[in-house]
């Protein structure tokens, strides 16, 4: 029989990307909050271009905290320390604009309901140790790898902004080897380009490519600053927004999304907490090996507690039928947005470090929806 192929592709950026930035300006500020009180609703996106960023949405609490501070510690630590990158963090412009949650949404939120309608999807694979998909894994990592050789002086002519993008083939569904990897650093202006793409490759895509141990041949093809000059970046180049890269966020395009963006948001919306309840349930059903592949979604009203809905699809992978799944996860999980928080610890200050490199499959973060601590009851559907 002939062998079914395909290939996939999926895409990373830096903490040094203008959206990138915004979705860790939106956690560091949510994170801030939460350390303080820990009753209080945020969702606070941001948005940055060339020497400015601006701070919008709704927060109540009665704690205080510094915006433009946390602000210039985010550009810090992304790396704009430099005037002549278009943005600095001592030099960079922080406008706000922030209200309270509007009390017609507390109503339903406080009482423990969903702060809003919606559909949250996790999902889980076996094709790599952490359980997600190949691509997104290798493309996380490689950008990854790149902040490390900038921030580490091995290549000490990087500037903060970088992306990647992974293609692998597949052969009757498995990954089989790499198609193609694109990768993109933003550099000083007077480094040559030959020398450039020679130290990525060594340094970053060779570096990654060996350890994740995966086939490349004569035929895979590397794309290293396709352009050749990429000097201006950042928000001198490209305006950015929190909540613009949920693809990169969740599993690379391979699995559907709900939409909704997770940075900023408190975990009363479920667009963050369900999404990543529906993450734990999907690992723990790999983990347990009831099926190959899993995808989980969940549903919810506004102001309504429960979820509307409960579906699970194991791609025909499944050792038992996707029904009974559904049933076992109805009656062993609290699904509500309390029981979520409660399961899942979600009212600590963890949020920052889940705006870059992916909020899933990064278990030794401490993430608590990584954690495959049900295997065994789920392993007693085998039964």
């Amino acid at each position: 029989m002939k062998k079914k192929k395909y290939i996939f592709t999926s895409e990373s950026v830096t903490e040094g990307h203008p959206d990138k930035i915004c979705d860790q300006v939106s956690d560091a500020i949510l994170d801030e909050i939460i350390n303080k009180d820990k009753s209080a609703r945020v969702a606070v996106e941001a948005m940055t271009t060339r020497g400015v960023l601006i701070v919008v949405g709704e927060i109540t609490t009665d704690c205080y905290v510094e915006i433009p501070d946390i602000v210039r510690d985010v550009v810090k630590k992304a790396g704009y320390t430099n005037p002549a990158y278009g943005m600095d963090y001592e030099s960079v412009a922080v406008l706000t604009s922030i209200q309270e949650q509007a009390k017609d949404i507390a109503i339903g939120v406080d009482t423990g309901g969903a702060g809003d309608q919606g559909m949250m999807f996790g999902f889980a694979i076996d094709e790599t140790p952490e359980l997600m998909p190949m691509p997104i894994m290798i493309a996380h990592k490689l950008v990854k790898r790149l902040a490390e050789v900038r921030k580490n002086k091995i290549l000490d002519y990087l500037r903060p902004d970088g992306k990647s993008q992974v293609t692998i083939e597949y052969v009757d569904g498995k990954p089989y080897r790499v198609e193609a990897v694109v990768l993109s650093a933003q550099h000083d202006p007077d480094i040559n380009i030959e020398e450039l793409r020679d130290d990525l490759y060594e340094h970053v895509i060779e570096y990654v490519l060996k350890r994740e141990n995966i086939k490349t041949d004569e035929n895979t093809k590397y794309f290293i600053n396709p352009t050749g000059r990429f000097v201006i970046g950042g928000p001198q180049a490209d305006s950015g927004v929190t909540g613009r890269k949920i693809m990169v966020d969740t599993y690379g395009g391979y699995a559907r999304h709900g939409g909704g963006c997770f940075s900023g948001k408190d975990p009363t919306k479920v667009d963050r907490s369900a999404a990543y309840m529906a993450r734990y349930i999907a690992k723990n059903i790999v983990k347990a090996k009831i099926a190959e592949k899993c995808e989980v979604q969940l549903a919810y009203a506004i102001g309504v507690p429960e979820p509307v809905a409960v579906f699970i699809d194991t791609f025909g992978t499944g050792k038992v039928p996707d029904e009974k799944i559904v049933e076992f996860v109805k009656n062993r999980f609290d699904l509500s947005p309390r029981g979520i928080i409660e399961y899942l610890e979600l009212l600590r200050p963890i949020y920052r470090k889940t705006a870059c490199y992916g909020h899933f499959g990064r278990e030794e973060e401490g993430f608590t929806w990584e954690k495959c601590d049900v295997v065994e009851e789920f392993k007693e559907l085998l039964d």
